[in-house]
This record gives structure tokens, C-alpha cells and sequence, in this order.
């Protein structure tokens, strides 16, 4: 089941995603980047064109369906994750920015 948890990226709480569900939607996003590598070297079309064609929908309706969330850019999936954070900050509770983070990047406090 989703975390819900502070994204400081989105600088708001997001539903995290556990390791379970990352491995649901990960394959999604993996492909992504060489669906739309693909579609440009064929077409010869700009980064923003290639991005209107939907690339990045399944992820999004996974997260969707497994967090009640909407998102529409695929690309903040990537840290919406519970594991790629630290533990909450002693002092303010938002999460660290990384597992092995010395200090908190909310409210400067140190591990």
C-alpha cells in the first residue's frame, strides 16, 4: 500500500510508492526513454513533440490505479518511491533526501 510521505522535488505529500509496486511500474518507465529515443531518430522530431504521444500513459496508469492518484509526468515517478528516501528528520519529520543522508535538506538539521 502507498506511503504517503513529502516529496521535497514536489515540495508536498505524495503517495510513495512501496518496493512492490515500484517493480509494477518501473518497466514502464525504463522503456520510456528508448520509446521516444526510438520514435526521434525516426521521425526526426524535437524532444517536446515526441513527448505528446503519450509515452509514459501506462506508468501513469499504474501509479493511478495503485495510489488513487492522477499524475500526468511520468518523469516524478521516478522518486516517488519510499526506498529512495531516508528516514523522517528528527527535528521536522519531513523524510531525508536519501538513505544515507547527514542532513535534513527541509530544515538543515543534521542527522
Amino acid at each position: 500500500m502507498p506511503k504517503k510521505m513529502y516529496c521535497w522535488r514536489c515540495q508536498m505529500d505524495v503517495p510513495m510508492l512501496t518496493d512492490d509496486e515500484w517493480e509494477l511500474v518501473a518497466p514502464h518507465l525504463k522503456n520510456v526513454s528508448e520509446e521516444i529515443r526510438t520514435y526521434r531518430a525516426k521521425t526526426g522530431q524535437s524532444l517536446a513533440d515526441a513527448k505528446k504521444f503519450g509515452y509514459g500513459d501506462r506508468a501513469l496508469e499504474i501509479y493511478e490505479k495503485i495510489t488513487g492518484v492522477k499524475e500526468t509526468n511520468p518523469n516524478v515517478l521516478w522518486h516517488h518511491r519510499v526506498s529512495a528516501f531516508g528516514p523522517p528528520c528528527q527535528a521536522c519529520g519531513k523524510p531525508l533526501r536519501t538513505p544515507r543522508a547527514k542532513f535534513c535538506a527541509a530544515c538543515g538539521a543534521e542527522r
